[in-house]
């Protein structure tokens, strides 16, 4: 299946898309990845929403990637005595480690990490961020606070400390339960939450040990401030700007995206822009027009991929939404702007050979009429460099691989299709020149680009581009043993 569009399409599946039908409905709408959300549902449920995605993609005939989505820590206050108070701006307010109810004057904060992590002057945010206090003293089983933004809290509600670096592994003892058993399944990513340092992303990676790629979720204020050092260990990453925009001043969070989808694009790692983007329409078949802007700024940034969450797992438009998505990804692609901010944004990069060759590629594409560039990848790293560039015409990724197909179809524009080995380059040119007109990519009297490494089966390897015709009888002509 090929899309008429570059930037990819992630939905979430729940409650309402977990049927085969849906799931099959939303792939057809556009749907390119389905993620799963660890933080509902058993395992049970989740391996049966993976089971139909395999069989949907068997229907396609085409790779369909699979994210797993790892909860992360979850920081919570206790209990109220009557379920709930009133904090009243100006007042003061007790967290502790007693498990006894809480009142208007306390309540217990169970995560001993916090308290002795935190500082006098630093921020507590509960509930979204809808509650604001400020530290003015505490100690190792305290912290004496002052409300700043009051209003209801409630039993259980979310913290964010956004201050302080807490001391907290990004994999509690349920993630690393979860990511055992997402390996197992055969999910093609993980993404990290809670990502604070690059240490963390380690730790996933090699409790991972190859199974998946590793998404580092952005969401926190130290893993901006960290964020160069978080990317050079990452396979990718999700710019989640829920949490982001709690912990940060919400006119901070547009820019910080802008800029962070821009270093991922120069490292060639695919990054997802997620959280509420059309969040109107999970009671509405409509968006709003603010939302339809949003989708469509992050596809003139350049992102890999936009992300569906509630609008697609729980909301009563799943498919509407999906289809929305798509329909403001083909527009805006289709804008001669879009081409243009797209290429102004392009940073050279020559430090390798395969960089020089992805370049040379889209070069000659933008000046003559080649049809696609087709790049073999065992590893997927050629096909990824060639997404950076950002070409004007098809991608096309060609592996022997099933992992790795599954893998680039979160990259943009890549079009992925598993073939059989080759060892020798006319084979490889031929798969490639067939797998272009299948799709309709190309036909006989058209070019198309053909980027290999020699030897084959060498990851990272890439060191020869070839203009190749689409004529079988040309190829076994013309190419060299």
């Amino acid at each position: 299946m090929r899309r008429k569009r570059n930037v990819k399409i992630v939905a979430t599946l729940g409650p309402a898309s977990s049927t085969h039908e849906m799931i099959s409905a939303l792939h057809r709408a556009g749907a390119d990845v389905f993620r799963l959300n660890m933080s509902h549902g058993t395992h049970e449920e989740q391996a049966e929403r993976h089971r139909i995605i395999r069989a949907v993609e068997a229907e396609a005939g085409s790779p369909v990637a699979i994210l797993a989505d790892l909860q992360g820590p979850k920081l919570r206050v206790g209990t109220f005595a009557g379920g709930a108070v009133e904090l009243v701006p100006g007042q003061g307010f007790r967290l502790d480690l007693d498990p006894a109810p809480g009142d208007a004057r306390r309540v217990q904060l169970p995560h001993r990490e916090i308290l002795d992590a935190l500082e006098p002057g630093a921020t507590l945010l509960v509930n979204d961020g809808k509650l604001r206090l400020k530290v003015r003293s505490c100690g190792a089983d305290f912290a004496e606070c002052e409300v700043v933004v009051g209003g209801m809290i409630s039993d259980r509600k979310g913290v964010n400390v956004p201050d302080v670096v807490l001391p907290l592994a990004a994999l509690s003892e349920k993630d690393r339960d979860d990511l055992e058993f997402a390996c197992a399944l055969g999910v093609d990513w993980l993404a990290l939450s809670f990502v604070q340092r690059p240490e963390d992303v380690a730790e996933a990676r090699a409790l991972a040990a190859g199974r998946a790629a590793i998404m580092a979720k952005i969401e926190k204020p130290a893993a901006i401030r960290a964020f160069d050092d978080i990317l050079a260990v990452a396979d990718g990453v999700m710019v989640a700007r829920g949490d982001l925009g709690v912990e940060l001043p919400v006119q901070n969070v547009p820019p910080i995206q802008k800029r962070l989808v821009n270093k991922c694009r120069a490292a060639a790692k695919p990054v997802i822009v997620a959280t509420q983007m059309l969040e109107s329409m999970i009671e509405s078949p409509m968006p709003t027009r603010a939302e339809v802007s949003d989708v469509a700024t992050a596809i003139y940034e350049g992102a890999d991929a936009v992300m569906l969450s509630a609008e697609s797992a729980a909301g009563n438009y799943p498919v509407e939404a999906v289809t929305t998505m798509n329909d403001v990804a083909c527009e805006v692609e289709n804008d001669p702007a879009y081409t243009e901010m797209i290429e102004s944004s392009r940073k050279a990069r020559r430090a390798t050979v395969a960089d020089g060759i992805v370049a040379a590629a889209r070069e000659i594409a933008e000046t003559t009429k080649v049809k696609a560039i087709c790049c073999f990848s065992e590893s997927g790293t050629t096909a990824a460099l060639v997404a950076r560039e950002r070409p004007r015409v098809p991608i096309l990724a060609l592996t022997s691989v099933q992992a790795t197909a599954r893998r680039l179809c979160l990259h943009w524009g890549t079009t992925c299709v598993i073939v059989e080995p080759v060892n020798r380059f006319k084979y490889a040119v031929l798969a490639a020149i067939r797998s272009a007109r299948s799709l309709g990519l190309a036909q006989a009297r058209d070019n198309v680009i053909v980027t290999a490494g020699v030897p084959f089966n060498t990851p990272g390897s890439t060191n020869i581009l070839r203009v190749a015709p689409c004529e079988e009888r040309l190829i076994f002509a013309s190419e060299p043993e």
